[in-house]
């Protein structure tokens, strides 16, 4: 528990933007894949993007194009950018690693899109 805390969510209009944080320790960050994971109401958890330790990336249709993950070396945090926004992008967001290990996950971060 607390191995990865999640920060930055929010209230956006359609078509805006927020940046999201996932901050971790050095250990997990070094050597393992991170993933942002999303769960909105009635629907199944949703693995939208992901950053290898080399920094390669990878995202789910439903945000490809829309969100960019990236990482900071320095601070051990990993950020999904997202714009624009979409009201079914309205879910609570989760990091874990990739594959997720039940015992990383946190509180989240809600981001309710909504005008």
């Amino acid at each position: 528990q607390g191995q990865l805390v999640e920060s930055g969510g929010g209230l956006v209009r359609p078509g805006g933007s927020l940046k999201i944080s996932c901050a971790t320790s050095r250990s997990i960050f070094r050597f393992n894949a991170v993933g942002w994971y999303r769960k909105a109401p009635g629907k199944q958890r949703e693995l939208v993007a992901i950053v290898d330790s080399s920094g390669s990336t990878t995202y789910a249709d439903s945000v490809k194009g829309r969100f960019t993950i990236s990482r900071d070396s320095a601070k051990n945090t990993v950020y999904l950018q997202m714009n624009p926004l979409k009201p079914e992008d309205t879910a609570v967001y989760y990091c874990n690693l990739v594959p997720f290990l039940n015992d990383y996950w946190g509180q989240g971060t809600q981001v309710t899109v909504s005008s």
